[in-house]
């Protein structure tokens, strides 16, 4: 009966009086209403506080610390989410009271929790609560004018006011509940942290904090929370000098109380946060050390860098931690250390083995897990991916402190590894081939040139690379390390340039068991866009092989209808790459234009076959799956014919093979699947792709087919068809301009009448899909009208009648004014220029003028008047 009547409550102007009174007196023991109560009192003082009057919110006020008053008594404490709300509202009551009404917040809050263990509990949340209030969100809470306040000017007010006895309370909560109440300890622990980034640091790092502090480190409950707290100190920015004091002394008690042994140290948690400690004090030093080196204070400079060589060895034994976690956390001060080295003329000897011993942790850290689950990564695969990238950059940063140590270091395990690859576990022999792989990045040259140059890395890398394609490698039965020498292969490609002899090895290994046809679909598939790759970039030097490579891949070009039951090896997606490869291999070899003519007929014609037959099907089936299936078969047939057109740059290219016959066979081949009822959207989406590639490949010949098309793309057709297919006009309208004049005329009226009819259809008023289908329409439309314009074609929207005219303008105008879409207003500004600046003079259409003065001039006023307008925005200013 409660919950019911609370929930009729949420309407009514009083409820928080309502619930103020329950929430002081007690009057319900249930959770649910308890929280409703503070939700309801949240939403007063966040949204309507400035409508109460002064007893009103005197009434909140004492409601607040009644409530507090009464868990000092309650034998039992609130539920966690019940203390956690009410510490939100505390905190929200904090940031609009503080500086005006109620400046003894924090002293009313103490007077009551006296700290009794209940008390202390609420009073920790609410720090918590008010720090997020004023650091984490950064919001500022306004009531009255009067009352409107910063966060800065909250912080500044608590530091004159507060903090010194705030800090006094927390030292007073540590010492009693350090060895009897864990939770409460560390809840402080936590506050001291929030806090330390905005207080005044001596008011903390300080002997006896820092003892007690201390202390707490070898305490096995209280530890992760001190390390956090220590970690927030060490952060707090300050004097250079100062921060190298604070974080030496802190090291030399850390050190004495034996937590620099790591390896007798088996708590992984604690670990993980000790790490990240250790970082903080590292990258502190560090930032020490620039800091000084910048004022030209040589002498400290040179102290802290004494400081910072000093924990480098607690470093090394963070980042070769089997637990990838404390590893990670220790990178950021391992990346920052290799800049300081970078920076300096030359290195000690302690210095390379330091860089030596950075370099083989991040090798040995890069190896795979038995248990990384290639074949169904989740969060754990993922999450070791993205701590691999971390290492990627810190070899990076290794290639540039010392180039000629990584190169030779990265040689030696390549080699070792690879003499008895065999016998080798997968992770040892794939993390070598990576190294080799990762040296591109590494050690960057303009255009891949790794062969030529340097002599020492040239001849390293191409040693490297010899040994991988010569060794056998790529037979290795695990799929890593298959993925891994295909990339590589595919990175260094230039290679073989230098020595050819090496391309036959790697086609068969891309071509057999090891690649297209792994028994993995994840290899199969990678391998298909590699293998793309591989040919594109050998280009001349593929002739020799041309035949043999088309023979080999011919049943992987198979269509796979969806009747045949059949289990195609590559996906259609993969199998676009091998149309791709195909297309490559015949345009690029040095055959004769009959001879590729040939190759290209007989790469297609089984595709225009095949094409017949599912079309033919596809008009008489009656199951609606089987449609889809059919009609997915065609757009594949299409989308692999347009994908071989992709290794032409030109129409001259494709005419001196002697393939324009080819590809319009295969348009006459595809075109009529536009005037299939069934399964609409999915063929002429592929069809429309084919025209557009048509266009480049065949310009001018394509044009006799373009009025059937669009003739029949526009019947019965969508937003989405319509919103496609104006990408295709305009790109006709611009290559071909005048050529396609008469064209442009017929069906002009026609494309704009579908174009009004769809976005005139009524939809439903929440249907945001819909609103975005028309919204994307229309700036189609107004594209379209843009491109007729800028390609001197406005006589085509001149030519279709004084009320066609008038009305396609008064479109032009709307978008320009009416609609809140910056994109379409732009086009629509544009468009107007262009026409003033076409027909603005003596010889532009009757009534032009007058439509200039009583339209398209107001439009220019009304238009930024309007609220979603944006003025800031420079070019739609222009």
């Amino acid at each position: 009966q409660a919950l019911a009547y609370f929930e009729q409550l949420k309407i009514s102007q009083d409820a928080w009086q309502v619930c103020a009174e329950a929430l002081a007196q007690s009057i319900y023991s249930d959770d649910h209403i308890k929280f409703f109560c503070f939700q309801v009192l949240e939403h007063q003082i966040k949204f309507k506080y400035s409508e109460l009057t002064e007893v009103q919110q005197q009434l909140i006020r004492e409601t607040l610390i009644t409530w507090l008053q009464a868990q000092m008594l309650n034998p039992q404490p609130e539920k966690t989410f019940i203390r956690n709300k009410a510490a939100q509202v505390f905190a929200l009551l904090f940031v609009t009271e503080y500086l005006t009404k109620w400046p003894k917040f924090f002293f009313d809050i103490l007077s009551v929790v006296d700290l009794n263990p209940r008390g202390v509990d609420m009073y920790l949340r609410i720090l918590m609560a008010v720090d997020a209030e004023l650091v984490d969100r950064d919001v500022v809470h306004t009531s009255e004018a009067s009352y409107y306040c910063t966060n800065t000017l909250l912080k500044d007010t608590m530091r004159e006011q507060c903090i010194p006895s705030l800090v006094e309370s927390w030292y007073q909560i540590l010492q009693n509940y350090q060895y009897n109440n864990s939770e409460l300890t560390c809840q402080c622990l936590e506050v001291v942290g929030a806090y330390v980034s905005w207080i005044d640091l001596s008011l903390i790092a300080n002997e006896r904090f820092i003892n007690m502090l201390l202390g707490h480190m070898s305490v096995e409950v209280l530890r992760e929370e001190a390390c956090d707290c220590l970690f927030e100190i060490v952060n707090k920015g300050m004097d250079p000098i100062d921060k190298t004091k604070l974080v030496e002394s802190l090291c030399q008690v850390l050190q004495s109380a034996g937590l620099f042994s790591i390896d007798q140290e088996d708590d992984v948690d604690f670990l993980a946060r000790f790490s990240k400690l250790v970082n903080g004090m590292g990258q502190a030093l560090i930032a020490s050390w620039t800091k000084l080196i910048k004022n030209g204070d040589m002498k400290s400079a040179q102290d802290t860098l004494q400081a910072i060589e000093a924990k480098v060895s607690l470093m090394l034994q963070l980042l070769i931690h089997e637990d990838d976690d404390i590893s990670s956390n220790i990178i950021g001060f391992c990346y920052d250390y290799l800049h300081i080295l970078k920076q300096l003329s030359a290195l000690s000897d302690q210095q390379k083995a330091n860089v030596e011993a950075i370099m083989l942790a991040v090798m040995k850290k890069l190896t795979y897990d038995e248990e990384y689950n290639f074949e169904n990564e989740g969060e754990d695969e993922a999450m070791f991916v993205e701590y691999r990238k971390q290492l990627k950059l810190l070899l990076d940063r290794l290639a540039q402190v010392s180039p000629e140590l990584l190169l030779a270091s990265v040689r030696r395990v390549f080699n070792t590894t690879l003499q008895n690859w065999q016998t080798t576990r997968f992770m040892e022999v794939e993390v070598a081939i990576r190294l080799l792989y990762m040296l591109a990045e590494a050690l960057p040259v303009s255009h891949g040139a790794h062969f030529s140059g340097d002599v020492t890395k040239a001849t390293a890398l191409q040693d490297m690379m010899r040994t991988l394609v010569t060794s056998g490698v790529s037979a290795y039965q695990h799929t890593s390390v298959t993925l891994e020498f295909f990339e590589t292969v595919v990175r260094y490609e230039k290679f073989f340039a230098v020595e050819p002899q090496h391309i036959p090895t790697v086609l068969m290994a891309f071509l057999d068991h090891r690649g297209l046809r792994h028994t993995s679909p994840k290899v199969r598939s990678r391998t298909a866009y590699l293998f793309s790759r591989f040919v594109k970039s050998l280009n001349k030097q593929m002739n020799p092989f041309i035949e043999d490579v088309l023979n080999r891949i011919q049943d992987l070009l198979e269509l796979s209808p969806p009747e045949n039951g059949y289990q195609a090896l590559l996906s259609s997606d993969d199998q676009l790459f091998i149309y791709e490869t195909a297309g490559v291999l015949i345009v690029n070899s040095e055959y004769s234009a009959e001879r590729k003519q040939a190759l290209m007929r007989n790469l297609l014609t089984p595709l225009m076959e095949k094409f017949k037959v599912l079309l033919e099907k596809l008009m008489m089936a009656q199951d609606e799956d089987r449609q889809m299936a059919l009609a997915d078969c065609l757009n594949h047939a299409v989308g692999f014919a347009s994908r071989t057109s992709k290794a032409f740059s030109n129409k001259q290219t494709v005419k001196q093979c002697g393939c324009s016959e080819v590809y319009l066979d295969c348009l006459q081949t595809f075109l009529p699947a536009l005037s299939c009822p069934l399964q609409k959207e999915v063929l002429r989406s592929g069809v429309r792709t084919f025209l557009h590639r048509m266009i480049i490949c065949l310009e001018e010949e394509v044009l006799p087919f373009i009025p059937s098309a669009s003739e029949h793309m526009l019947k019965d057709c969508e937003a989405k068809d319509l919103q496609e297919f104006i990408p295709l006009i305009n790109q006709i309208t611009a290559k071909f301009k005048t050529q396609v004049s008469p064209f442009l005329q017929q069906m002009f009226m026609p494309l704009l009448h579908a174009i009004f009819e769809v976005l005139l259809l009524p939809a439903e008023e929440n249907d945001q899909s819909a609103a975005l289908e028309k919204q994307m329409l229309r700036r189609s439309y107004f594209a379209f009208l843009q491109t007729v314009t800028g390609s001197g074609m406005s006589e085509v929207i001149a030519n279709q009648g004084a009320e066609n005219v008038e009305r396609v303008l008064f479109t032009v105008i709307q978008g320009a004014v009416d609609y809140p879409d910056p994109i379409a207003q732009k086009t629509c500004f544009i468009i107007l220029s262009k026409l003033v600046e076409l027909w603005g003079g003596k010889d532009g259409p009757v009534g032009f003028a007058d439509f200039v003065y009583k339209h398209i001039v107001p439009a220019c006023f009304l238009a930024p008047l309007k609220q979603t307008f944006d003025l800031a925005d420079a070019q739609t200013v222009l």
